[in-house]
């Protein structure tokens, strides 16, 4: 039965729109546990547009579940990540001019660099996952520099247009989903993942955990975060 990790950064990006304290990310993240959420995930940015230093190391004491910590590649960010000791670093790509992750990372391009971060992390205790397209040729190069795990990027699928296109997406997240747990990757996926769209992803037995933020931080504005995470957690589990 899969995992439901539920991201917190856009609370941070409507207490950052006033440079305030309120609305608090950690307090969402422990009103997300309560409700069932098995994972708490942020992506702390170089430019530090929504989850601060602070959320982090408050997060870091005050996570029951596990705590996931997304960032890019780079000496800043993996000196933070051995100094907080997050269960588990996710690294993704990053670009300042984007609204949010717009892809993968390109395993196979920068094997070499992410390889001597994951060794450094690893050496830190620290388990390590890449956000990926679902391409076999990144799933196996990633297990080739010894990931631990992989989190397939689903975001073409959740923006298919059309039926036929959502169903070739499908596939493409199924068959790397596949391949990575075949070849011993434990295997994550997320990125426009929403209420609708979950139904048919978790179909794919293979996915232990989904990351999702977007989706239930705009559901919960409505109805509540309490409320938002525990249609989740039953979707995510059938």
């Amino acid at each position: 039965m899969a995992r439901l990790a539920v991201n917190v950064d856009h609370v941070a990006t409507v207490r950052q729109a006033r440079l305030a304290t309120e609305p608090d990310p950690v307090t969402a993240a422990a009103l997300a546990e309560l409700a069932g959420a098995q994972g708490i995930v942020v992506h702390l940015r170089e430019d530090r547009r929504h989850i601060q230093d602070r959320d982090v190391e408050i997060l870091r004491r005050t996570v029951k579940t596990r705590l996931n910590l997304e960032m890019a590649a780079t000496a800043e960010m993996i000196e933070t990540a051995l100094r907080i000791k997050p269960d588990v670093v996710t690294l993704v790509p990053e670009k300042r001019q984007e609204l949010t992750t717009e892809g993968g990372l390109d395993v196979v391009l920068y094997e070499e660099a992410l390889a001597e971060a994951i060794t450094r992390l690893h050496q830190g205790g620290i388990s390590v996952s890449l956000f990926v397209n679902p391409d076999p040729k990144h799933v196996k190069t990633a297990a080739k520099i010894d990931a631990d795990c992989v989190e397939i990027h689903t975001g073409l699928f959740a923006e298919a247009k059309t039926y036929a296109k959502r169903q070739e997406e499908f596939e493409r997240i199924q068959d790397a989903a596949k391949l990575a747990a075949k070849i011993g990757l434990v295997v994550h996926a997320g990125h426009g993942v929403d209420y609708r769209n979950i139904l048919w992803l978790r179909l794919i037995k293979e996915i232990e955990e989904f990351s999702i933020g977007h989706a239930i931080i705009a559901r919960a504005v409505l109805v509540g975060m309490e409320r938002a995470v525990k249609e989740m957690v039953a979707l995510v589990q059938g």
